[in-house]
């Protein structure tokens, strides 16, 4: 192996032991699949061409991996860790996940009153939270996919040391 192969090897090592690495990831691959299930739930997306349809997708997607990210960060703030993920309390987890839902509800909220940079609206079969009229599919998205990318990246990352000491 030369010299610039090991440098590479070892800064791909690195970077895929970065929680945030692991956290943009898991995020990617949770959310793109919930975002075409609920893509029915919005105005104009089932009758939409396909490459559109896969374009919001992948656009809500790339919001949804911010969003994450933001969450993420905040929570290592609070933690004084960026490893917060690898043993999260229930705390952790709570505003991981509150961070998220506020987030998404004011999005939501602004881009259905039409005060977002991009708006939209709901389908008839679209659940909305009474009082609020905000889409219930988008927040309980922030509540199962923040869930799900925690596992995963703690499984992943511990799984990585597990190889790395065993």
């Amino acid at each position: 192996m030369t010299f610039r192969q090991r440098s590479i090897a070892a800064t791909l090592h690195v970077t895929t032991g970065m929680p945030e690495f692991n956290v943009t990831v898991f995020a990617l691959m949770l959310n793109f699949p919930w975002e075409v299930l609920q893509a029915r739930l919005f105005t104009g997306m089932s009758d939409a061409p396909y490459v559109e349809a896969v374009n919001g997708c992948v656009q809500a997607t790339l919001g949804d991996v911010v969003i994450t990210l933001l969450a993420y960060w905040s929570v290592a703030v609070v933690a004084g860790s960026r490893r917060w993920i690898l043993a999260p309390t229930d705390r952790k987890l709570a505003l991981f996940i509150a961070i998220g839902v506020s987030i998404t509800g004011v999005i939501e909220w602004l881009a259905t009153s039409g005060r977002w940079v991009r708006s939209w609206s709901y389908s008839p079969n679209m659940p909305v939270v009474p009082g609020i009229d905000i889409g219930l599919a988008p927040l309980v998205q922030w509540v199962i996919v923040p869930l799900l990318v925690a596992w995963f990246v703690q499984r992943q990352l511990s799984n990585r040391g597990a190889d790395r000491h065993g």
